[in-house]
């Protein structure tokens, strides 16, 4: 059963993890490249903000984003801020999401996030975990899918496991936590295609399913045709 108080405890604890690495980058730091494409550290910065205002607009009923090319218009307007601007920003969204997530609530309502999908409104405190979580890997200052607290990679992999099930584009693949037959699984992917097992540790296992890091390259293909690729999140 989803815990959405815990779960807003552990976004109040990375959001502090965030800004406290955030703060020790300066103006130039900002303006180099992350590690996403076409991304500087400023994108990443900007885009963590306003997920913040957009969650805090799903959790009030209404649209998260206006349309696509806006949400991607407003992280490219705010992208070259200077640092105290950004961290400000940072606080200070965050700070509007706790606000709105501590209102009294009906967390088993459905809610609506972008392009239709829909969820339970409880999922919504884990979803900000992952969005704050994974974007500070993406920085590149220093903190990796291996220092994301145990939880957090053990749900994540599960959700995306989910996320890329039914997906005719990619083969069934069996995940596996290391390399003992009675270790923790997860099937993903479709029904057509040779069936692929992977097995390696938790930080290979969520690289590969969120194409972070070395996106699975060194994960261990104990069946089938090699490591799929997947599409883009």
């Amino acid at each position: 059963m989803i815990d959405h108080v815990r779960d807003l405890a552990s976004v109040r604890e990375a959001t502090d993890r965030l800004i406290d690495a955030a703060a020790s980058l300066d103006n130039a730091a900002l303006a180099e490249p992350s590690r996403l494409p076409g991304w500087t550290r400023g994108h990443v910065l900007a885009h963590v903000s306003r997920n913040a205002d957009a969650l805090v607009n799903v959790l009030r009923g209404l649209p998260m984003y206006k349309d696509g090319a806006t949400r991607d218009a407003d992280i490219e307007r705010d992208a070259g801020r200077p640092l105290d601007v950004q961290l400000a920003d940072l606080r200070e969204s965050a700070d509007g999401f706790d606000a709105v997530s501590g209102e009294p609530a009906d967390w088993d309502r459905t809610v609506e996030l972008r392009n239709g999908v829909t969820d339970s409104a409880a999922r919504i405190p884990f979803r900000r975990w992952v969005e704050v979580a994974l974007h500070h890997v993406d920085l590149g200052v220093g903190y990796r899918l291996e220092d994301l607290p145990d939880e957090f990679t053990a749900r994540e992999i599960a959700f995306l496991a989910d996320r890329w099930s039914g997906r005719p584009e990619v083969p069934p693949v069996t995940l596996r936590l290391g390399h003992d037959e009675d270790g923790p699984t997860w099937t993903t992917g479709g029904t057509q295609g040779t069936p692929v097992v992977l097995a390696g540790t938790a930080a290979e296992l969520l690289g590969w399913l969120a194409g972070r890091g070395d996106k699975g390259a060194h994960l261990a293909v104990l069946s089938g045709d090699g490591l799929p690729e997947l599409p883009p999140l």
